[in-house]
């Protein structure tokens, strides 16, 4: 099986502690005074409601810190955020229950207003004193907030004296309130998104080498900028997960009944050729789990890859190649991960996205490995095995962490630097 352990002829990223010459700082916090300013602070309030309650509070406590270093100074906390996506004004897509919530997350009284904009939003934000905190309605209940509209922009820039984008989650969209206010008042990055900054920083920006990333998910189609871009920043990159079978099946392995994108073999091929040109080693399954049938608890067994049956599907990675992504894990000091190893919401094929989460929780700890992880899945799959507090940094940001990673500038990024 074609697994290469490829040395590095020469580094291609700046050296651990030094600055990459093409990275640009970014203005935070600790760049202003906001006593007595009326801050503009975008936020994600974008939270899972059930029966007009939050259910997660999860981005009510990351954007908290901000919100109340901004308050605790005598800033004016004018919050803007999205919710959902309305076509026009929609009762079940207010803010209001979601800033009643945010109340009892900062422990401070957040006020609301009806609008984002006119005068129920100038009358709620004339009405502040220092450290106050209110929240504006739903910008999306505007179609100009999508299409950055230069009027739109204008209005919601009346109502504050700077901008503060602690949304990462949203800085992948050109946004009124995501970018365009960026070029309307002075622009700061809150902590929430410093962190996200600090730590893409720290995975790929910067990283302390040798880098590994592990790649998982069900189709190569929705990850393939995000492969190829990862061949020349990384050492080793591990594929699992559907994809994996894309890979294999390239390589003439017979795969079975597994999910498999058959069609773009060129494509894997191609992904092989550029990451052996790049002295980036591909690690992929040496071992499969495979079942019958597509559900949990389904009876399944270990096969080498060429045992694969013909009515059999791959749905997780085996116990020998589990063993061989701790050993990657273990020769990285910078770890980068998307996407689970297997079909990790039904167990027993969880097992190996579960193992290696473990392993890379416990050299984290250990002070051993950086870790940075990010998107829904991952997410899922770490909070599965408990052990996503214990990475150095976990990304809620779906989008915007894997354009991040796929090298894409972020609107929402890209107007914060320091030009």
């Amino acid at each position: 099986m074609w697994v290469p352990v490829l040395q590095r002829t020469a580094p291609r990223c700046a050296a651990p502690g030094t600055r990459d010459p093409e990275m640009t700082k970014f203005r935070t916090l600790d760049d202003v005074d906001v006593k007595g300013k009326r801050v503009l602070l975008r936020v994600d309030l974008n939270v899972p409601m059930d029966n007009g309650r939050v259910s997660d509070t999860t981005r009510l406590d990351r954007v908290a810190p901000t919100i109340t270093e901004i308050s605790d100074k005598g800033g004016k906390v004018v919050l803007l955020a999205h919710f959902g996506r309305p076509k026009g004004r929609d009762a079940k897509d207010s803010l209001k229950p979601v800033a009643e919530a945010l109340a009892k997350v900062v422990k401070k009284p957040v006020a609301f207003a009806e609008d984002c904009i006119g005068e129920p939003a100038a009358k709620a934000v004339a009405a502040l004193n220092d450290g106050d905190i209110l929240c504006l309605e739903n910008t999306r209940f505007h179609k100009e907030e999508e299409k950055n509209d230069p009027a739109f922009v204008a209005e919601l820039a009346k109502l504050g004296d700077i901008w503060v984008n602690d949304a990462f989650s949203a800085a992948h969209r050109a946004h009124a309130s995501t970018e365009g206010l960026g070029h309307k008042l002075p622009a700061y990055a809150g902590r929430t998104m410093q962190a996200e900054l600090d730590a893409l920083e720290k995975a790929l920006g910067s990283p302390t080498k040798p880098v590994i990333a592990i790649i998982g998910g069900a189709k190569v189609s929705t990850k393939i900028d995000l492969l190829e871009n990862l061949v020349s920043k990384v050492d080793a990159l591990v594929i699992g997960g559907g994809m994996a079978n894309t890979f294999l099946h390239a390589q003439g392995v017979a795969v079975g009944k597994s999910l498999a994108e058959k069609d773009l073999s060129a494509t894997a091929v191609r992904i092989m050729e550029k990451a052996e040109a790049a002295n980036c080693a591909i690690i992929l399954p040496v071992d499969a789990t495979v079942a019958y049938h597509f559900a949990a608890n389904a009876p399944s067994h270990a096969y080498g890859l060429d045992a694969i049956p013909a009515d059999g599907m791959i749905l997780d990675v085996g116990p020998q190649s589990v063993a061989r992504v701790h050993a990657a894990i273990d020769d990285a000091a910078t770890l980068v991960w998307n996407g689970p190893l297997g079909a990790f919401e039904m167990q027993p094929f969880d097992r190996g996205t579960v193992a290696a989460a473990k392993h890379a929780a416990e050299r984290t700890k250990a002070k051993k490995l950086i870790s940075i992880a990010g998107g829904g899945d991952t997410v899922a799959a770490l909070n599965q095995a408990h052990v996503a507090g214990d990475f150095t940094y976990v990304s809620t940001a779906g989008g915007a962490f894997l354009e991040w990673m796929e090298g894409k500038p972020l609107p929402g990024v890209e107007v914060l630097r320091i030009r």
